[in-house]
């Protein structure tokens, strides 16, 4: 079965070239001034069960600046008093601890393969750190990820010795440059777009293997394995957040992750699941019946949601404000509801964050920034106001319609009972028509019975 898939799949792409990584740095770097010192930290690695680790995922923007993915490893940004140098300290080789875990790049092959001009022993940081921070005025680092550089920094910061005192040495302040990353990170390059497309690629494959496979009492965690199994046969790293996989009411809870019930054949099925490829994810979201056929009442549903969905991402255009998508959606869906009596309100009240009945069965936005974080960097109102959407740009347009019939805190319509839908695709903005990464993830009725067989 995952053969065949395989084959519609188009060939990887390549790695990002290293010459894009240093672009990437000078741009970040010309924002600063010499007297500037940034440090990016990467986290520890976390125990599972006594010497059992959990998988190791690299913080975004050590990903984003050098592509180095492996623990123990400090970026770090000084000025020489002529050029920005960028020097990286990792995990020396260790011949017993690479018999036990892997090869290690080590420090020669972090100058050969990164885009890095020096490299050293993560050992050695400490040493270089203080004479880095020395010759600093102010320094870049976002703390809370490593308690050891956060005590270096801070303790070079609070410093007053004689030397501070003579020369007036030492940094002075310290400042988090995530939200200049961030920036950078909003807009994807061409060669992040083709991975991007790569983990999209994979992942509704895996959907549509899923409908294949789908049949009443198949259980949730099966349906959960086909898709994430072929996130690895397809070559990515895994799944780039934990799946959802919920029959009947479970599909009405938002955030489900147990995936452990037994499906029955006129349950719907919500799979939120997505793949993550060099460190770029994949969201995507897509409900069908479990027997194929979908009820009149499951329809009525999911007509809507998808007649949402279709009209979010139209707004998904240069220049419209991020939230436009999101507001588009709500009005579709409030009409929809209206029109099939589950709201008895006007247009305009059932808007209404306060009062209005649309957030009983839709009660989330309808998309978020995607990249190197499934929910990725970037403010949406940097200057208060929503932020005008441009090229380059990703984002998710996900409108759903939750009836859980379980809730206490609403009646819920008994046509409905425990139907829950959301479709979500991955959306580039592009300076013509939207392009949808996920494109070729079946999501219309005709198209998802099709493909289980039941027209």
């Amino acid at each position: 079965m995952f053969n065949d898939a395989m084959e519609s799949l188009p060939n990887e792409p390549l790695n990002i070239p290293k010459s894009i990584y240093k672009e990437r740095q000078q741009r970040f770097l010309s924002q600063l001034t010499p007297s500037d010192l940034v440090i990016i930290t990467t986290p520890p690695e976390a125990i599972r069960s006594n010497d059992v680790t959990y998988p190791y995922r690299t913080s975004s923007d050590m990903l984003y600046f050098v592509g180095w993915a492996d623990p123990e490893s400090a970026l770090v940004f000084h000025y020489d008093g002529t050029k920005w140098i960028s020097h990286i300290f990792v995990q020396p080789k260790d011949t017993l601890k690479e018999i036990w875990e892997g090869r290690r790049p080590g420090i020669e092959g972090a100058l050969s393969e990164w885009s890095v001009d020096e490299a050293n022993s993560i050992h050695d940081l400490e040493k270089h750190l203080d004479g880095y921070l020395s010759k600093s005025s102010a320094v870049h680092v976002r703390t809370g990820i490593s308690d050891g550089i956060d005590s270096i920094v801070r303790s070079a910061i609070e410093r007053r010795d004689r030397k501070r005192q003579h020369f007036g040495s030492g940094p002075v302040s310290m400042e988090d440059p995530s939200r200049r990353i961030a920036e950078m990170r909003l807009r994807k390059s061409p060669e992040e777009i083709e991975l991007m497309r790569y983990a999209a690629e994979v992942s509704s494959v895996a959907h549509e293997l899923a409908m294949k496979a789908s049949k009443d009492g198949i259980t949730e965690y099966q349906v959960q394995a086909i898709i994430e199994g072929f996130f690895v046969y397809g070559g990515t790293s895994g799944w780039a957040y934990p799946s959802i996989v919920g029959c009947g009411e479970n599909a009405t809870i938002l955030h489900y992750t147990v995936n452990e019930s037994t499906c029955k054949g006129d349950e719907i099925i919500l799979i939120d699941a997505g793949a993550e490829y060099k460190g770029y994810a994949a969201d995507i979201t897509r409900s069908w019946p479990i027997n194929g056929k979908f009820s009149d009442a499951q329809k009525e549903i999911y007509e809507i949601v998808l007649e949402a969905q279709e009209q979010a991402i139209a707004a998904c255009r240069v220049g419209n404000p991020y939230n436009q998508p999101h507001e588009v959606a709500r009005s579709v869906l409030a009409e929809g509801l209206i029109r099939l009596g589950v709201i008895d309100q006007t247009l305009d009240e059932a808007l209404d964050l306060e009062s209005g009945q649309l957030k009983h069965w839709y009660m989330h936005n309808t998309g978020h920034w995607l990249g190197l974080d499934v929910h990725d960097v970037g403010v949406y109102k940097p200057d208060g106001t929503p932020r005008l959407l441009e090229a380059g740009m990703v984002l998710t347009v996900e409108p759903g319609l939750y009836f859980g019939a379980w809730r206490p805190d609403v009646e819920c319509p008994e046509r409905y009972a425990n139907i829950g839908i959301r479709i979500e695709d991955d959306v580039l903005v592009t300076d013509g028509e939207p392009d949808v990464l996920t494109n070729r993830c079946p999501k219309t009725i005709a198209d998802i019975e099709g493909i289980m067989g039941t027209v």
